[in-house]
């Protein structure tokens, strides 16, 4: 058994669990203070009950979070102590301030949120919102500060075979943070946006809780639309500096291999790495070229421009690429339905769209997912790109059987996990939102005020 390939394949089954929840919550997040900021505004009920019921969902998906992102930071000492040795210097101080600066702030702001409706103002409990979108929204910035760092290395030097840091700001801003920050936050916002029309589609197919299902839906389907628009600038200024840094993964993600002028951007093909061409291409000409260096007819390097031993895959980065930006067309276009359909007043009687949207719930987090895994296996052979190859940051005093073992016990509580999640989101569905008070002071439910 290979120890290297067995410490990816464990670090990459509890990243990509833990993966499934931090983009759920920042979504949730600031849905949570659009609906608060109208209660402000409105004093009208709904607004309350429905920041309530989100919050429930919120705070379940926080807590498994919390709890499966404890687990990767242990990793980096039993499974990767070359590479945290290489990396500690640089590492600390981004990991120290996401839980000084951004978990302590939205855990004790969402302390207020759970248990507080009741003992604070309006405003304090509105700005208590806007304090848990902003921490976990912080949270998720030091984290891809860190991971930036592995794919664009800036702000150090090495001493005796480690990374120490020497230029703090240019480490933090390195080349990669902006654009995959954005790309990430963005992301999130469409899970956060899908995941709200999901359940509202649940809601309004079973005729239950209408009045919340309709304001909810509405709120989420524009979010998704702006965010699933904004991955279009956002995208492309990723693409250039992928392009400027790190030329290999674009060629990798393109299955581009010989080095072209004018480039095509592919939207179809096969990729033959044996063979080093790609099949059946079916591509827009020149979209590459342009889209990479600003000129139609601009120089792209294909991959047989490096050397073999540092060249990555091909297939699984072109794969998972393509699909994450198949799937961003697929949320404008169904945002830009649902949207039509909520102007003409028919979204709530249109059942092919309901399912839809409630079947798409998945999607998003495929989408996070493929686009995670287009970005880290197009690094390789790097685990921190031209410094440290992946091969040599393993530990090598443990045997690839105890690595085996722990796979098979983090997939057998993971799926505990998985399972006690989806359970805790089925009983919140069923009990639905809370009563609200009407102006008359008669207690009705969403249902009730929807007919």
């Amino acid at each position: 058994m290979d120890v290297v390939l067995l410490s990816r394949i464990q670090f990459a089954v509890t990243a990509g669990f833990h993966f499934i929840f931090p983009p759920l919550t920042i979504g949730l997040a600031w849905l949570i203070v659009l609906m608060q900021t109208r209660y402000l505004q409105t004093g009208e009920e709904l607004y309350q009950k429905m920041s309530r019921f989100w919050l429930k969902i919120f705070a379940i998906s926080f807590v498994v979070g919390v709890a499966t992102g404890i687990t990767m930071e242990f990793q980096f000492g039993t499974n990767w102590s070359e590479y945290s040795r290489f990396v500690g210097d640089i590492f600390g101080g981004p990991l120290a301030a996401e839980a000084i600066f951004a978990f302590f702030l939205e855990s004790a702001f969402m302390g207020v949120l759970i248990w507080g409706a009741d003992r604070v103002s309006k405003k304090v409990y509105w700005f208590s919102s806007l304090m848990v979108a902003v921490g976990s929204t912080l949270s998720a910035l030091w984290i891809i500060i860190a991971n930036s760092w592995q794919q664009t290395p800036a702000g150090y030097h090495i001493v005796n075979g480690r990374a120490e840091l020497i230029d703090f700001k240019a480490a933090l801003l390195n080349a990669s943070t902006v654009p995959r920050y954005l790309h990430t936050v963005d992301g999130a916002l469409i899970t956060g946006a899908f995941f709200v029309i999901a359940i509202s589609a649940w809601y309004l197919l079973r005729r239950r809780e209408v009045a919340f299902a309709k304001k909810s839906m509405k709120y989420a389907l524009f979010l998704a639309l702006v965010a699933s628009l904004a991955q279009i600038p956002i995208g492309h200024m990723h693409a250039v500096q992928v392009a400027q840094t790190q030329p290999e993964k674009l060629a990798a993600i393109e299955g581009l291999f010989e080095t072209e002028k004018g480039a095509s951007l592919l939207l179809f093909g096969i990729p033959d790495e044996k063979a080093g061409v790609t099949h059946f291409r079916l591509g827009i000409p020149k979209a590459l070229s342009l889209l990479a260096t600003g000129d139609p007819d601009g120089e792209v390097q294909g991959l047989k421009a490096f050397p073999e031993e540092e060249r990555p895959p091909v297939f699984l980065p072109f794969v998972t690429f393509h699909l994450m930006v198949a799937l961003g067309t697929l949320f404008i276009l169904f945002s830009i339905w649902g949207i039509w359909l909520m102007s003409k007043g028919t979204l709530q009687d249109n059942r092919l769209f309901l399912k839809l949207a409630l079947w798409s719930v998945p999607l998003p987090f495929i989408a996070n997912e493929v686009g995670w895994i287009a970005a880290e296996v197009g690094r390789q052979p790097w685990i921190v790109y031209k410094l440290l190859r992946t091969v040599d940051g393993i530990s090598y005093t443990v045997p690839a059987w105890q690595i085996l073992a722990s796979i098979i016990l983090f997939v057998l509580i993971y799926s505990l996990l998985f399972v006690v999640w989806f359970y805790l989101l089925r009983k919140k569905l069923a009990a639905g939102p809370e009563a609200f008070a009407t102006a008359n002071g008669v207690a009705k439910s969403g249902t009730e005020v929807g007919r």
